[in-house]
């Protein structure tokens, strides 16, 4: 059975930094694409960056030159860097990955930014 297990969330003042993290373990063949998303009180659940196998990144404009994706292979981990973080990004965070053509989600980490 595979799980998404993130840490790595918290509180932190705006203009600060975190660094999230997202393992995938068990029976884990062709992991694709991974990625992060963010769901806010009271709205949708959204995209902040995805990373394809290869290293090929993707990023939501609101987090684009703040937040940086990147990935280890050998490890089935996926890192989101959040930079210059401000009380709008305050959400769950949450990983996502596609493995064996099958979607798998993490059960969420909070990230709140004081202002």
């Amino acid at each position: 059975q595979v799980q998404l297990v993130e840490s790595g969330g918290g509180l932190v003042q705006a203009g600060g930094s975190l660094r999230l993290s997202c393992t995938a373990s068990g029976k884990i063949f062709n992991l694709n694409t991974m990625g992060w998303y963010r769901q806010a009180p009271g709205k949708q659940r959204e995209l902040v960056a995805s990373i394809t196998s290869p290293g090929r990144t993707t990023y939501t404009d609101s987090v684009k030159g703040r937040f940086i994706i990147s990935r280890d292979n050998a490890k089935n981990t996926v890192y989101l860097q959040m930079n210059s973080l401000k009380p709008e990004d305050t959400a769950v965070y949450y990983c996502k990955a596609s493995i064996s053509g099958m979607i798998y989600w993490g059960q969420g980490t909070q990230v709140t930014v004081s202002s």
